[in-house]
């Protein structure tokens, strides 16, 4: 499963629904931009670690951004974002999953539920 930022950020602050998510799933992916997402919200050095020791711990892998996933993703700019507001991030996170058939968990539902090949598991706080 790749889970987008929405569901780490809910583990950070302590909802024990994302916990038993992350917990219950044996494979755990995110993409590269969910990475940088994430590391972006620190606020020092010690949560820069905290947060990659957390990765670590429940050996999620980072998935790289590929020439394929940006060439999807611009495709759902295009077709979704006036639609759906889709931004640059989310297309990307949705690219990844799909070229590296994953189903996606997020709780943006608004901004994926469109993308026709997107396996997307709707995480409810």
């Amino acid at each position: 499963m790749l889970f987008d930022t929405d569901i780490l950020i809910w583990f950070e602050r302590g909802n024990t629904k994302a916990a038993g998510l992350i917990d219950e799933t044996e494979e755990r992916h995110i993409s590269i931009f969910t990475y940088m997402e994430f590391l972006q919200g620190a606020r020092s050095e010690k949560q820069i670690q905290v947060i990659k020791n957390f990765l670590s711990q429940y050996n999620f892998e980072v998935l790289p951004l590929t020439e394929n996933i940006g060439h999807r993703a611009s495709i759902y700019i295009e077709e979704y974002g006036l639609t759906t507001g889709i931004r640059v991030g989310d297309a990307l996170i949705a690219a990844t999953a799909i070229e590296n058939n994953q189903t996606l968990a997020s709780s943006n539902q608004k901004h994926f539920k469109q993308i026709k090949d997107l396996a997307l598991h709707i995480f409810r706080p």
